[in-house]
């Protein structure tokens, strides 16, 4: 029995060499592989030609206006720069791309710390135009899960996603800035890092507008300014009585 199985394992093998052959045995027809080994495979090799395309280039242009991923579209020197890039951008050269920030620093302003603990406040000049464009990056990147007010209700829970934490908690009201900045580069839990997504500039703005939404929802009358603070304070006139 023993003997018999051995025969039949050594004619087997024998057949088996036969068909494949040995590595590195030379033919004229490609070898076949039951499991092909990765120094051959179907794809793009740089300078080497390729029978896909019609020029039988391998390599190919960009195309036609598309923009390195981490750069922006060169623009005049005179073209005014957006005030989100201003501080990463003072000066953009015409003749090329200008690289554009994905937390290249070490500073406060590329990481949020200040030495070994996390910083606060906005390292930009906070304007109009700094919230308007966080208000768009957020609806943008975060409101599908944190809500359009950051009560984390965005339309991601009605599919499921029940993890959303609510941006208008009392622990991330007073989580510092830069803890923040952190979380939105790094991501954390079942949130995704959004650092190669998103500009540095733009997180900043993103962080500016959070304090104003979470302002908004959990303001006090001291947050009005004095010059209206007292018609808020007159009391509530009493409704008119209907006389017949």
């Amino acid at each position: 029995m023993l003997r018999g199985f051995l025969v039949i394992f050594l004619l087997c093998t024998v057949a088996i060499l036969a068909v494949l052959g040995f590595r590195g045995q030379k033919g004229t027809q490609p070898p076949f592989e039951v499991f092909p080994d990765m120094v051959r495979q179907m794809k793009v090799r740089a300078q080497a030609p390729l029978g896909f395309f019609a020029d039988g280039r391998g390599p190919r242009l960009p195309v036609s206006g598309t923009v390195p991923f981490g750069y922006e579209m060169p623009r005049p020197k005179t073209a005014a720069v957006p005030p989100a890039e201003a501080e990463e951008t003072p000066s953009a050269p015409e003749e090329s791309h200008t690289l554009v920030a994905f937390s290249a620093g070490t500073d406060y302003f590329n990481t949020g710390k200040m030495g070994d603990q996390w910083g606060t406040g906005i390292p930009l000049k906070v304007t109009p135009e700094l919230l308007e464009r966080g208000r768009q990056r957020f609806n943008i990147t975060c409101a599908m899960c944190h809500g359009q007010t950051g009560a984390g209700n965005g339309i991601v829970k009605q599919y499921g996603l029940v993890t959303v934490v609510s941006l208008q908690d009392e622990r991330i009201r007073k989580m510092s800035d830069g803890e923040i900045f952190n979380t939105i580069t790094n991501g954390k839990n079942t949130m995704m890092a959004y650092g190669p997504n998103i500009l540095v500039a733009d997180r900043w703005a993103i962080i500016a507008y959070l304090r104003a939404l979470q302002r908004s929802q959990n303001a006090t009358i001291a947050d009005v300014p004095p010059e209206h603070r007292a018609e808020l304070e007159k009391p509530a006139s009493p409704p008119p009585t209907v006389t017949k």
